[in-house]
C-alpha cells in the first residue's frame, strides 16, 4: 500500500552510507509503527526498536522473556512503514550461536537495517540497573562470529553491546569491544558509561562506529547531540523516550478524566483527529482508492 518505497536492502545501503559520513545519526525509539511514521516525518535519521519497550508493551519486565518471533515480527511492523533505516534490540540473540545466526537472517528478510546483541547472562536486565552478569568474552565472541557469518547482505549492521563496564571495569570493557570487532561486529555499543571521560576512552580504543545510549534515569548523563558528536560517536538512541512520554500523558489524563467525569479538560493535550489523519496519510489512501476505477468499460458485441 502506501508504506515505504524502499526495500530492506536499500535502507541498509542508506544506513551504511550515513555511517560513513562521520555525522552523528539520531535514532528515537518507536514503540509502534505510527510513532515510526512520525519520526520520519520530523526528519530524524532512523528508527530504533527497543527490546525493553517491546517487553514492557506486552506487560513484561525487560528480563529476556520475549521470543525471537515476537521481536522480529514487531520489528517488521515498525520498519515497513518508513524509508528510514531501523535498528532493533535482540537482547542476547535468543539462544546460542546458531539461534543468533538464525535471528540475523530473519531480520534481513524482514527489512531491518541492523541490530545489537549484548553479552549479558539470562535472565538479563536493563543495562542501567545493578546486579547484571555477563557471559565470558570467549562465549560472546563465538556468538558474534556466528551472527556475522550469517549475514547475506554486507550492509546489515551488527552492533555488539557490552554491559561489562559495570561488572569488570572500563579497561575490560574496552578489551571486550576490541575482541568483538575482531569477531565481526560492525559497531560497538558500550552500555552505561559513567561519564564523558569513559565515552572518550572507548572512542580512542575502538576504530569502528560507536553507539551511545541516552536513556532517561540511567547511569549516564544525558549528553547533548553536539557533545556526542564532539566525542566522535556515530549513533545515539533515545530508546524509551517516546513510550515514557506517552505513558506519562496517558496516566495523568486518565486520572483527570476519572476524577472529572469527562475528557473536556484534557482535549488540548491530545493529538487531534486532523493531525492523526495527516500522519497516517488518510487523504493519500482516499486518492489511491479513487484512482482504481476511473475509467469507463465500453460495451462490445460478442464475437
Amino acid at each position: 500500500m502506501l508504506f515505504a518505497k524502499k526495500n530492506g536492502a536499500e535502507k541498509r545501503a542508506d544506513f551504511r552510507k550515513a555511517l560513513a559520513s562521520g555525522k552523528l545519526l539520531r535514532f528515537p525509539g518507536a514503540f509502534s509503527p505510527l510513532v515510526a511514521m512520525l519520526i520520519e516525518q520530523q526528519g530524524w535519521n532512523g528508527v530504533y526498536i527497543s527490546g525493553a519497550v517491546l517487553a514492557n508493551d506486552l506487560g513484561l519486565p525487560d528480563i529476556g522473556l520475549t521470543t525471537m518471533s515476537e521481536v522480529t515480527q514487531r520489528g517488521r511492523q515498525i520498519a515497513r512503514v518508513t524509508d528510514l533505516p531501523s535498528i532493533i534490540d535482540i537482547d542476547t540473540g535468543f539462544g546460542e550461536p546458531m539461534s543468533a545466526a538464525r535471528t540475523i537472517m530473519e531480520l534481513e528478510d524482514l527489512g531491518l537495517a541492523g541490530c545489537h546483541m549484548e553479552d549479558q547472562i539470562n535472565p538479563k536486565r536493563c543495562g542501567h540497573l545493578d546486579g547484571k552478569e555477563v557471559v565470558s568474552a570467549t562465549d560472546m565472541v563465538r556468538k558474534i562470529r556466528a551472527a556475522s557469518d550469517a549475514k547475506r547482505d554486507p550492509n546489515f549492521v551488527l552492533i555488539a553491546r557490552t554491559d561489562s563496564r559495570a561488572i569488570e571495569g572500563l579497561d575490560k570493557a574496552i578489551d571486550r569491544a576490541k575482541a568483538y570487532v575482531d569477531a565481526g561486529a560492525d559497531a560497538i555499543f558500550p552500555e552505561a558509561m559513567k561519564d564523558e571521560r569513559e565515552f572518550e576512552a572507548m572512542r580512542k580504543a575502538v576504530s569502528v562506529p560507536l553507539l551511545a545510549n541516552m536513556t532517561e534515569f540511567g547511569k549516564s548523563r544525558l549528553l547533548n547531540a553536539s557533545e556526542l558528536e564532539a566525542l566522535g560517536y556515530n549513533i545515539v538512541i533515545y530508546p524509551v523516550t517516546t513510550l515514557r512520554l506517552a505513558m506519562g500523558a496517558v496516566e495523568s489524563a486518565l486520572e483527570q478524566i476519572k476524577r472529572e467525569g469527562d475528557q473536556n479538560s484534557v482535549l488540548d493535550q491530545m493529538q487531534t483527529r486532523k493531525r492523526l489523519y495527516e500522519v497516517v496519510r488518510y487523504e493519500d489512501y482516499n486518492d489511491f482508492d479513487q484512482s482504481l476505477f476511473n475509467f469507463t468499460v465500453a460495451e462490445t458485441t460478442p464475437q
